[in-house]
């Protein structure tokens, strides 16, 4: 995928959903997605979601993070 970042509003979902959201997302080739998510378990199973996949995980605001694959 080329351009900006995957956006993706998981707001109002549940886990597992938004980490599922995501999931989909980088299998189906995502290089940075953005996901905005308020669960409260959202931020510890998007970050362990990223760790597992060996992408990147940042929170850029208090209900938005980042996930970038690394390069290989």
């Amino acid at each position: 995928m080329s351009g900006g970042p995957l956006r993706i509003d998981a707001r109002g979902l549940k886990c597992p959903w938004p980490a599922i959201r995501l999931g989909r997302a980088l299998r189906a080739g995502a290089a940075i997605v953005e996901i905005r998510a308020d669960d409260p378990a959202a931020e510890r199973e998007l970050a362990a979601l990223a760790s597992a996949c060996g992408a990147a995980f940042t929170q850029l605001e208090s209900q938005l993070f980042c996930i970038e694959r690394q390069a290989a």
